[in-house]
């Protein structure tokens, strides 16, 4: 069967980002000691796993009420539906995003990307 990715829409190539942004970026890297792009060589880091996590949503619930769970059990999440979902890399958050469904699997389509500030601000 061949891949169907028809579903999917036409995402454009990122555009290169204003000289203020890149100054923030360089600033943000400097501040939390990342060492300037342009001596850093990142094929040693190429193969290093990471753990990527997709957040739909989040609930407390006591012991009681969760041994009573059975099949056709609702948990009711924080978050509403249509609101996008967290990507998380070592526990933190770099993107949102939207459900999607391709070729029976379930992806997340990125929606939005954590600017380098305030990923850097995530670390404090």
């Amino acid at each position: 069967m061949a891949d169907d990715k028809s579903n999917l829409a036409a995402v454009p190539p990122p555009e290169e980002a204003p000289a203020a942004e890149a100054a923030d970026t360089a600033h943000a890297e400097k501040m939390a000691g990342i060492p300037d792009t342009s001596h850093r060589n990142l094929s040693l880091i190429m193969d290093i796993p990471l753990r990527v996590a997709v957040e739909l949503g989040r609930t407390k619930m006591v012991v009681n009420d969760l041994l009573n769970l059975g099949q056709g059990s609702v948990i009711e999440l924080n978050k509403l539906a249509g609101e996008p979902m967290e990507v998380l890399v070592n526990d933190k958050l770099v993107a949102r995003g939207e459900a999607v469904v391709v070729n029976e699997k379930f992806g997340v389509r990125l929606t939005d990307i954590i600017s380098p500030t305030e990923r850097v601000e995530q670390l404090k």
